[in-house]
């Protein structure tokens, strides 16, 4: 690219800006190259050098614009281009970008469209390149979709042309730098001290769980927080499409799914992991979300043994998840009738705990739930916490109470042999308003 004409005007259209920014941007990955920059020194030597290029264009612009261009510039060279400064606010929890002009971010459980853009379509693809490439992962024409993660842990899903009608698609769901624990969910009224003990007693005495919910409704979250009850002493593997999970942990492994090659070969499924995981002597398998043939494995595993195992799985309620499961198992190829099925599912599992995104944005576990067994043909499910919504408020925000239903579960005397001798106001319904007025 020719310098900009130093003799042209200084209001600079939007094109010119693009075309300043690839001059800025080139110059300096040349003088890269040729010093030999490490790693380590190249920020510095960025920030050092790049006021030196612009000097080259002897342009004079005004301050603030002339520092927003650098800032650019170093974002598109060491970050993650115009949604680095997404990344970097602490308040944006999930980040969309429909095509270069249009980008969503979430706050505080609420969408809003974001002022930042990128250049073009191109300029959408270097950034998914450069979050894919380390990961050994590619997206193009022939495979124009894929999952994959930030250095932090964040969750990225890419869709490019031709799926991607209008343009190159990113969905980063951020990683929380401060981890959540339990009694924080308890802060934010996600759960109750009640159900936090009872959760905790649950993990601790080795029971199966899965996690319920719908996109985007906490169940990754609340899963790390329940996987740091697992004692210190016990070897975990966790398995996931692109890993996210950050358990506490010391003795973890982490294992995650490869994609196929540009021939098609060689991918390894979440299924293959499972399997693989039983040879790999775990005290617990934890599985990011089971959407496919795997989730028989993992009832199999919960079934032989491999008991204290955690997951998720999409499912709106309880009931959904139990039907899912049944779908997710017929998926593995196997012609079982529905009734093994179902008694695999009774008898593997035994607590299902359903996350919620309401509408104005919070995030509750509406309902944990036991699996009870089976009676005829049927699965019984039987709450022992469930959210009770009481209305709307004028600013949106849902009421209800959280509150156990009053029923212990079957598996208590599996708590008490563990050690958890759970006091009886655990599992004592709150009075409700009316009752407590007439009191």
């Amino acid at each position: 690219m020719s310098t900009p004409n130093p003799s042209g005007p200084q209001r600079l259209t939007g094109q010119d800006l693009i075309k300043l920014k690839k001059y800025l941007a080139d110059n300096l990955m040349r003088a890269l190259e040729m010093e030999g920059v490490s790693a380590v020194q190249r920020s510095s030597f960025l920030q050092k050098n790049i006021s030196r290029v612009f000097e080259q264009t002897q342009l004079r612009l005004p301050e603030d614009l002339k520092k927003d261009i650098f800032s650019q510039v170093m974002n598109d060279l060491l970050g993650f281009g115009p949604i680095q400064v997404l990344l970097d606010d602490p308040d944006v929890s999930e980040i969309m970008v429909n095509g270069p002009n249009k980008i969503f971010i979430e706050k505080n459980g609420q969408l809003t469209k974001s002022n930042v853009a990128f250049d073009d379509d191109d300029h959408v693809l270097r950034i998914i390149d450069r979050i894919i490439l380390p990961l050994g992962r590619r997206v193009d024409g022939d495979s124009p979709t894929v999952d994959a993660r930030l250095p932090d842990g964040s969750r990225v899903n890419a869709v490019v042309r031709p799926v991607a009608i209008d343009g190159p698609s990113i969905t980063i769901r951020k990683f929380r730098k401060d981890k959540l624990q339990v009694n924080d969910l308890v802060t934010f009224g996600s759960v109750t001290q009640q159900m936090a003990d009872f959760l905790e007693a649950c993990v601790k005495a080795r029971l199966n769980i899965v996690i319920s919910g719908g996109t985007g409704s906490g169940k990754t979250t609340l899963l790390n927080v329940l996987s740091g009850f697992i004692p210190e002493n016990e070897r975990i593997i966790t398995i996931e499409d692109a890993a996210e999970l950050q358990l506490q942990q010391d003795h973890v492994m982490r294992m995650e799914t490869k994609s196929a090659n540009a021939d098609g070969l060689h991918a390894v499924s979440i299924r293959e992991l499972v399997k693989n995981s039983l040879r790999m002597r775990p005290d617990r398998i934890v599985v990011g979300e089971v959407r496919g043939g795997e989730a028989l494995d993992m009832l199999q595993a919960m079934n032989t043994g491999h008991d204290g195992s955690l997951t998720t799985v999409h499912a709106n309620t309880p009931r959904d998840a139990i039907s899912r499961l049944e779908t997710l198992v017929l998926m593995a190829g196997l012609d079982l009738p529905l009734k093994v099925v179902r008694q695999q599912i009774s008898s593997a599992i035994d607590l299902i705990v359903q996350q919620t995104r309401l509408k104005d944005g919070q995030r509750k576990v509406t309902a944990v739930t036991e699996v009870a067994g089976m009676e005829g043909e049927i699965v019984v499910l039987t709450d022992v916490f469930k959210f009770n919504k009481t209305g709307v408020a004028t600013d949106g925000k849902v009421q209800g109470e959280l509150s156990a239903t009053g029923i212990r579960p079957i598996f208590t005397p599996r708590l008490e042999a563990a050690g958890y001798k759970l006091k009886a106001e655990i599992f004592a319904p709150r009075p409700s308003a009316n009752q407590s007025s007439r009191r």
